[in-house]
This record gives structure tokens, C-alpha cells and sequence, in this order.
């Protein structure tokens, strides 16, 4: 669904990694959730309202992915190999409900598919030679998607 970037440790964080794998201790878990709160939450994610405003929203920026010249990124048609899937439009509608959903909201906006977009489309961008020559990434040409796209 998603491909979240993360970088290294800090030295400071490494050696409380390695102190806490080296040890015959194990830190104390204790339970804030039961499996039947996390089954209701993810029902109530699903119904999370997206307006077909933003369903179109969704689907721009998937096809510009896709078609870059219809969207007014010629720039890009020679970067892409291959634009997103389907499911790219499936998980960025069901990751920005997530997000929504933590943000206390019963709806989406465009702000939180700005918010998942890069996530989510990433790593369903294939490079072409030239992008990967001119030192072009996915991210840069998700964030190009992105800020072209009309926002509803």
C-alpha cells in the first residue's frame, strides 16, 4: 500500500537498539487496544466520506502519472516508464480515509491526499534511462504530479 521512507538511527537511538538486543530482558507490553477496537476502527475508516470531487482528484493524479502530456507535464513523458495502477487510486482514497480518520474527520479533502500521495505512488512510478540519468526521482516526479494536478 504504502512505501514510507526511513532513514538511519541516530547514534544515541542505535545503542538503545543494541542495548535492548543484547540483553536477556525484554521491556514490559502492555495492552491499550483489544483486537475488537481495532476491527470497529478499521470499519469505521471505510466509512469515511470521499466526495466525487476528490474520487476525481485521485484519478487526476494517477492518469498524469500515466499520461503526463494530458496534464500538462510534457517535462515528464519522457521520465515515466510506467504510471500507476488501479490500486494506486484504491490505496491513496483508503490511505487518505486513514488519515482522516486520525485527523477526527468523518471526510476527506485534498489536503489529506497531499498528505498520502507520495507514499502511496512512490514506489508505482517506473523510471525511464533518462530520468534515472538526469538523477530524477520518483518523489520528485510524484511532488511535479502533485503540484500541477488541480486541486477541487
Amino acid at each position: 500500500m504504502l512505501k514510507v521512507v526511513i532513514g538511519y538511527p541516530s547514534k544515541e537511538e542505535e545503542k538503545s537498539i543494541l542495548r535492548q538486543n543484547i540483553t536477556s530482558t525484554y521491556a514490559t507490553v502492555n495492552a491499550c487496544l483489544k483486537a475488537e477496537d481495532i476491527i470497529h476502527a478499521r470499519e469505521v475508516v471505510r466509512e469515511v466520506y470521499v466526495d466525487e470531487k476528490i474520487e476525481n482528484y485521485i484519478t487526476d493524479i494517477v492518469f498524469a502519472s500515466r499520461y503526463p502530456g494530458q496534464f500538462g507535464l510534457q517535462k515528464l513523458e519522457n521520465m515515466i516508464q510506467y504510471g500507476g495502477s488501479p490500486r494506486a487510486s484504491i490505496n491513496m482514497a483508503l490511505a487518505a480515509k486513514a488519515y482522516a480518520f486520525l485527523k477526527r474527520r468523518g471526510y476527506v479533502i485534498p489536503e489529506d491526499i497531499r498528505a498520502v500521495c507520495l507514499p502511496v505512488m512512490r514506489h508505482r512510478i517506473g523510471l525511464t534511462y533518462e530520468a534515472e540519468a538526469e538523477n530524477v526521482s520518483a518523489d520528485d516526479i510524484v511532488n511535479e504530479i502533485v503540484n500541477t494536478v488541480e486541486v477541487p
